[in-house]
């Protein structure tokens, strides 16, 4: 089926933006373009790909089909426009995706060396949640990214590179220790207010699996998307905070509760795309995560 590409990149965008006027702005041409393009593209391929209305758009299923297959080859094009355009003064991007809390206590270290061997190259970090991540990794949107694992949204058609195991750890104010001095059960854990992120975090699908793998039914007291704020509500006696043990720093205030049920180890992974050649810088990242693994 021969279809122009720019079809494909003004259904990209009117994707994207669910607005034939925006998209028009976007692409530098007339509404009505846009719209004679996307009319053009449902006639070759035969399928209705918009539900139209009076002032936004939404995609049809064949239309968030279509999507899912553009939205990736559209982003390695504008890749290798980028990098074969770059002024070799500037440099490339290095496009990584992490969450918030792995940056801050993980990635920080690396990226400075990184920064201090290729000067250059511009490093963008874009961050979510670690499925939101593996999702910008399958569009082709970072180059590469870590994230905690097991995380459902990595596939086979990534390479995932295991960098370290860590606890997650349930945390509360010291003085209010002596009601936890010893390893209690999770059933215990229940009758007070648990602190943890919001249910599309990683972190909080596996603890909700471990309630229930225990036939328990967990209902926090706070959902956030801050490990650092449930360390701080944990730290004022709001409840009991569970969180990776590698992003608490000072436990000065702080113990952790020991439970009965022992709670799996997780690794922190590094994961980019199997088919999709790597930078050299890119390459140099990824080592320097891999180096000190024995």
């Amino acid at each position: 089926m021969d279809i122009n590409y720019e079809l494909y990149k003004v259904f990209y965008n009117v994707a994207k933006c669910l607005s034939f006027s925006e998209a028009a702005e976007a692409l530098f041409i007339s509404q009505s373009a846009v719209s004679q393009s996307i009319k053009t593209l449902e006639k070759r391929l035969n399928q209705k790909l918009f539900i139209r209305s009076t002032k936004r758009v939404s995609l049809t299923k064949e239309g968030e089909l279509l999507l899912k297959h553009i939205e990736p080859a559209i982003n390695l094009i504008t890749r290798g426009e980028n990098q074969l355009c770059a002024d070799p003064k500037v440099g490339v991007q290095l496009r990584i995706g992490s969450t918030d809390t792995i940056c801050r206590y993980y990635l920080v270290s690396y990226l400075n060396n990184f920064h201090k061997k290729y000067p250059n190259i511009h490093i963008k970090v874009s961050n979510g949640t670690s499925i939101q991540c593996a999702k910008m990794l399958e569009r082709n949107e970072v180059d590469v990214i870590v994230t905690n694992s097991p995380n459902s949204a990595l596939n086979d058609l990534m390479n995932i590179i295991p960098l370290m195991d860590f606890n997650d750890v349930f945390i509360v104010k010291k003085d209010s220790l002596s009601q936890y001095d010893h390893p209690i059960t999770l059933q215990q854990l229940q009758k007070h207010p648990i602190l943890m992120l919001e249910k599309r975090a990683t972190t909080s699908k596996f603890l909700h699996n471990l309630f229930l793998e225990n036939s328990l039914d967990l209902v926090p007291a706070i959902e956030i998307a801050s490990n650092d704020l449930l360390i701080d509500l944990a730290r004022i006696g709001l409840g009991i905070a569970f969180v990776p043990d590698f992003c608490i720093k000072d436990m000065d205030d702080l113990a952790i509760i020991d439970t009965v049920q022992e709670i799996p180890k997780r690794k922190l992974v590094a994961a980019y795309n199997l088919d999709i050649p790597l930078s050299d810088g890119a390459k140099y990242f990824i080592d320097s995560l891999t180096k000190d693994l024995s």
